[in-house]
């Protein structure tokens, strides 16, 4: 069943269904709320936010319509909205980057030394994305990580598609900036003595 089906028989009355539409969307939320709370600190409450949102979705399923967004893109726009208010409820400024289920695991024959480096490289980011404002690190976890479209996160932000890619744009190269001096090592000149040999 699609999810329209799905919300079409539960408007009319087979909330049992409800319950195969959370099964649908529980695991992408957990992660989108986990990244949202995780430099907070505030990790722990992923779960009980999440049940938040697919509760305050239910309570409003009679106003969803289609026609404005599907129900991916609502229910992220939910799970955003409860993130922010708790962050705002707990007064903590960062909204957070999560790396549950998105670590890559380094193979077995991966040296130690390449293994260290590789984790230390993805904090590094992890830093990076954190250090974002709020509009654009949320931007960047639902294009980079989520492999959101364009529209959808438009409809998440509540911003025009050409706000979204000027947003990603502007985290991609503050991330680029924050991380030149980490991965991009300097290209030295010849020494000025060495160039007429």
């Amino acid at each position: 069943m699609e999810d329209s089906e799905l919300i079409k028989e539960i408007k009319e009355g087979n909330i049992e269904l409800y319950s195969e539409l959370m099964h649908r969307y529980e695991r992408k939320m957990y992660a989108f709320v986990y990244h949202m709370l995780r430099s907070s600190g505030l990790e722990h409450l992923a779960e009980d936010l999440v049940s938040e949102t697919f509760y305050k979705a239910y309570r409003s399923l009679h106003s969803f319509r289609e026609v404005d967004a599907s129900f991916s893109t609502w229910v992220y726009t939910i799970a955003r909205n409860t993130v922010l208010s708790e962050l705002r409820k707990q007064r903590t400024a960062n909204v957070p980057l999560e790396e549950s289920g998105y670590v890559p695991v380094a193979s077995a024959d991966t040296a130690p030394e390449q293994a260290m480096l590789i984790s230390e490289r993805l904090v590094k980011v992890r830093e990076a994305i954190n250090n974002l404002p709020d509009k654009q690190r949320t931007a960047i976890i639902l294009r980079e990580y989520d492999q959101l479209d364009y529209q959808e996160i438009s409809n998440i932000l509540g911003q025009t598609v050409s706000s979204v890619k000027s947003l990603l744009f502007r985290a991609r190269m503050s991330v680029k900036n924050q991380l030149q001096s980490y991965f991009f090592e300097p290209i030295y000149e010849e020494y000025e003595g060495m160039k007429n040999r």
